[in-house]
This record gives C-alpha cells, sequence and structure tokens, in this order.
C-alpha cells in the first residue's frame, strides 16, 4: 500500500468515512476532523509510518508541516518518510 493510500486510510478512520469518500483536495474541517481529530490522525501516522511529525497541536499554524488539505499531509508524509530513511 502506498504512502497515499495509507494517509487517506487514516484520514477516512478520523473521519469515520470510506476511504473512497475521501479525495486529495479535501480538508480535514470538511471532512468534519476536529482538532482533536487532528491531533489523533497525527498520532496515527507518527505511528504508521514511525516518524515525528513536526507538529504543534497548540498552534497549528507555527507548524512545520502542512494540514490544509489531504493532498498537503499526503506529501509531507512523503518528505518525512524519505529523510528518516
Amino acid at each position: 500500500m502506498s504512502i497515499k493510500d495509507r494517509v487517506i486510510k487514516i484520514v477516512a478512520e478520523q473521519a469515520v468515512l470510506e476511504v473512497e469518500d475521501v479525495s486529495e483536495e479535501m480538508t480535514l474541517e470538511s471532512l468534519g476532523i476536529d482538532s482533536l481529530g487532528l491531533v489523533e490522525s497525527i498520532f496515527a501516522i507518527e505511528e504508521e509510518f514511525d516518524i515525528n511529525v513536526p507538529f504543534n497541536a497548540n498552534d497549528p499554524s507555527e507548524s512545520d508541516f502542512d494540514i490544509s488539505t489531504v493532498s498537503s499531509i499526503i506529501m509531507g508524509v512523503e518528505t518525512l518518510v524519505k529523510e528518516q530513511s
């Protein structure tokens, strides 16, 4: 399973949606994921990929990790995975 598919699966689980209902252009807000769901998504991503996401839950705008869309999250995870290897 690709990084993209794994991230979408995690996001879909947090949004309580089917994987096919999540597209890369969607925002977490449009998926109904609140700040707690966002934090849980970040933890799930860190666990799934064994990476450390540079994300500050108290101040998301100050984070080096773009959470604006599903696509930006996928790109961020791909970058972090490459840096880890």
